[in-house]
């Protein structure tokens, strides 16, 4: 291997070479350069592997979502108080032939805009064996289980309102947002998640998603869209505290 020195006067082995000057290694040298140069092509190659391992292992099951991906069974929830005083669980819907699953909240401006829309979906589907559950995770005062009852009365909603104060069931959802939508067959796999369709605050709308992708289950067609942004306010998740170590 041969290289020219730069500008700077090099001392290569005790020697001090002119400026510009090319050196050439001893022959006993070139044995270990080659084998410098075997060591980095393949340390090149285990980082490019892991690197590309990296990028699989993180990679998110969902396009939006982190945690769960189109075909995967739903979670399930177990007595979730809800606004009409009794406590619900998901096994309550085992006739159901398709469920929604919406996380909702009282608070968040985007979830107050699909109220109307909302209780257009539960009407346009109670009598198909289509059930609507609105979850609610916030725990900030007006989003709390009180605060939600006055506005299930207020605006009358005939669907499930459920709240989860250990906030587990939007995590095994993977939702993030207010309002986030799940569509879920009969055999209460996923098939389609994200917004509830194409205008955030009612207006224009052309793309109806959840309407669709609920047509679609029960006519046992494929979903053309299964997955879309969600657009809302953040889930308000506690932060979990680190415990110091005791000295």
């Amino acid at each position: 291997m041969s290289r020219v020195l730069n500008t700077v006067p090099q001392v290569v082995s005790g020697r001090t070479l002119a400026a510009g000057v090319a050196w050439k290694p001893a022959a006993s040298v070139e044995p270990l350069m080659g084998h410098a140069r075997k060591w980095m092509a393949a340390s090149a190659g285990q980082c490019l592997l892991f690197a590309v391992c990296a990028a699989v292992s993180v990679a998110a099951p969902g396009q939006y979502n982190t945690v769960l991906d189109i075909g995967d069974t739903a979670p399930q929830w177990r007595a979730l108080p809800g606004t009409d005083g009794a406590k619900h669980s998901s096994d309550e819907l085992a006739d159901k032939k398709a469920v929604v699953v919406v996380f909702t909240c009282n608070s968040c401006p985007y979830a107050v805009d699909i109220e109307d829309r909302l209780i257009n979906l539960h009407q346009a589907f109670a009598d198909r064996g289509v059930a609507i559950v609105a979850i609610n995770v916030n725990k900030i005062e007006e989003d709390r289980l009180p605060a939600m009852k006055e506005k299930a009365e207020t605006r009358k909603f005939a669907f499930a309102y459920l709240f989860d104060e250990t906030q587990d069931i939007a995590r095994a959802f993977g939702a993030k947002y207010t309002p986030e939508f799940f569509v879920l067959d009969a055999q209460r796999r996923i098939r389609y998640m994200g917004s509830l369709d194409d205008s955030p605050d009612g207006r224009d709308v052309a793309k109806t998603y959840v309407s669709d992708a609920v047509e679609s289950v029960l006519a046992g067609d494929e979903i053309t869209i299964r997955e879309t942004v969600p657009v809302g306010c953040r889930i308000r998740f506690e932060r979990t505290r680190r415990k110091r170590k005791q000295k």
